[in-house]
């Protein structure tokens, strides 16, 4: 099986390299990641300038890329590369992406990417705790995971979140929880005002949601889809006739 590699926090970061680890036990590995950090971009592509890939020194023995665009992008030029792949996989991501955080995960964005180029794909994000990120306890977790979504029938795109100190694995929901989003305004040295954007979730998560099994030391492993469209409203006006009007008249 041949495997490609991405994430959002760039081509060194310590949880690509954990992920490369458990992935080659699976099959050939090779890795196309951003150059840099690029945290919440999202699906962004870049359409405005070129694309540009080299080879770097092969780190810990992975045929290792580093790309000057988004997660996304790297998922493209890693397929262009390789002629296709059979699984994508991105991560280990320095933090949970739980519930909204789906939205403007550069993570998530890399696993769509490639299943809307027609590749299987996984996303892997970890709590973190301020301290030095380490990935022994959840490596057996990751393991099982890439197994189990590679045999038999499985969904095609999966969102997986792994606590600090994981004791079992759950199939959840996505939670949606308000949040008091706020913009935060500050000073810089010079004098220079500036400005943060914080949310913070307003209410628990409902059991067997994605939080939920984060805050209860359960990996969780969200099926997600591409398809946007809200299903139970689109039945519900499927019967109510739309006035048309016709303005060139």
């Amino acid at each position: 099986m041949r495997i490609l590699l991405s994430n959002d926090d760039g081509i060194f970061s310590p949880g690509l390299i954990a992920l490369a680890e458990v992935a080659s036990r699976f099959g050939e590995v090779v890795i196309f990641a951003p150059d840099f950090e690029q945290s919440a971009v999202g699906q962004a592509i870049t359409i405005q300038r070129p694309l540009q890939y080299h080879r770097v020194k092969m780190i810990k023995g992975f045929e290792t890329y580093r790309v000057n665009g988004t997660p996304a992008d790297c998922v493209a030029m890693g397929l262009f590369h390789l002629g296709g792949a059979d699984l994508v996989l991105s991560g280990i991501n320095l933090g949970s992406n739980l519930g909204s955080d789906v939205w403007h995960s550069g993570t998530v964005a890399a696993a769509k990417q490639g299943v809307i180029l027609g590749v299987q794909a996984i996303a892997f994000s970890q709590e973190v705790n301020g301290e030095e990120p380490a990935y022994e306890k959840q490596k057996p977790y990751i393991a099982r995971v890439i197994e189990l979504l590679t045999t038999g029938e499985h969904p095609g795109l999966v969102n997986v979140n792994l606590p600090l100190e994981p004791i079992g694995i759950r199939w959840t929901h996505q939670s949606v929880r308000q949040y008091n989003g706020q913009v935060v305004e500050g000073q810089d040295p010079n004098g220079r005002r500036h400005y943060w954007f914080s949310a913070i979730p307003l209410t628990a998560p409902d059991e067997d949601s994605d939080r939920w099994a984060i805050e209860n030391n359960f990996v969780s492993l969200t099926p997600i889809r591409l398809s946007l469209t809200d299903d139970e409203w689109l039945e519900k006006l499927s019967n109510v006739p739309v006035k048309f009007y016709d303005f060139a008249g």
